[in-house]
């Protein structure tokens, strides 16, 4: 039996590897030259993932009745706006059922408009979805922010906390969550009104917010999929997951090894639509 396993009738899923990656924010460190961690028996998130169907259907659980438990307050795009536009233009080719058409930047827009709006989505998506675990995800549970036994990672913001610290799951998601939500919430980095030009910095704000954002999903993967089955909520976690990395593959927004802990589901999950 792997160190970490979960089991149900019928199921078995289990994540096998050897060493520690710690992160301090936006950097990782590898300790020994561990192999990729192997995505055993994860059959029930395959099953999923090669199924074809409708993303929008899939995703309206993300503002059903379970998502009313929120972690962090939803960031919302003002009304009216370029990127309120370009949100509902989004959701709509998403609609489609065509993930990768979806995430395609629009003829005639900006990228950087783009990956802004886009980004804004994301941390609604993973604030909701997070929101629904966080019942199993307690200091007791998680003592470490990790994503298996491989993967550790060390919180940092280079500003309120600049020295790496340890701390639990929650606390680390709560850290992340709340800078996020200040970053977005800064004009000058995700200006929402017409003409105003995005800082030279954006794309690297973007991207590190979306490395770490990625880390929620790894979390929840690795330590939290069992509940996410009880709630027969697997089905929306891989639809809003696979929309993720087909968005940041589209733009190569997160370093290949910053996906490691999710790779092989990765390539599950992506195998069909290449």
């Amino acid at each position: 039996m792997c160190p970490f396993s979960v089991s149900r009738p019928g199921f078995r899923s289990c994540w096998r590897g050897g060493g520690v990656v710690f992160g301090s924010g936006s950097r990782c460190r590898a300790l020994g030259s561990p192999a990729l961690p192997r995505l055993s028996s994860l059959r029930s998130v395959c099953a999923q993932a090669t199924k074809q169907g409708d993303p929008t259907a899939a995703m309206s659980f993300l503002f059903g009745s379970r998502s009313s438990k929120t972690f962090k307050p939803k960031k919302n795009i003002p009304e009216g706006s370029h990127q309120y536009e370009l949100l509902k233009h989004a959701e709509a080719t998403l609609g489609s059922g065509n993930l990768r058409m979806a995430v395609m930047l629009p003829e005639g827009e900006d990228l950087n408009e783009w990956v802004a709006v886009n980004t804004v989505d994301f941390f609604n998506q993973i604030n909701m979805l997070y929101g629904t675990i966080t019942d199993f995800c307690t200091e007791e549970s998680c003592p470490v922010m990790s994503a298996g036994p491989k993967y550790e990672y060390h919180w940092a913001d280079g500003t309120n906390i600049k020295k790496p610290i340890k701390c639990s799951a929650p606390k680390y998601i709560d850290y992340l969550m709340t800078w996020v939500q200040d970053q977005l919430d800064d004009e000058t980095l995700f200006p929402s009104k017409i003409g105003v030009p995005f800082p030279k910095n954006f794309m690297s704000v973007a991207k590190t917010i979306l490395k770490r954002l990625f880390r929620v999903y790894a979390h929840i993967y690795h330590q939290h999929f069992d509940p996410v089955i009880q709630l027969q909520e697997e089905a929306h976690l891989n639809t809003s997951f696979k929309h993720f990395i087909f968005f940041v593959q589209e733009f190569n927004l997160i370093d290949r090894r910053e996906l490691a802990p999710l790779q092989e589901l990765i390539d599950k999950l992506t195998s069909k639509d290449r």
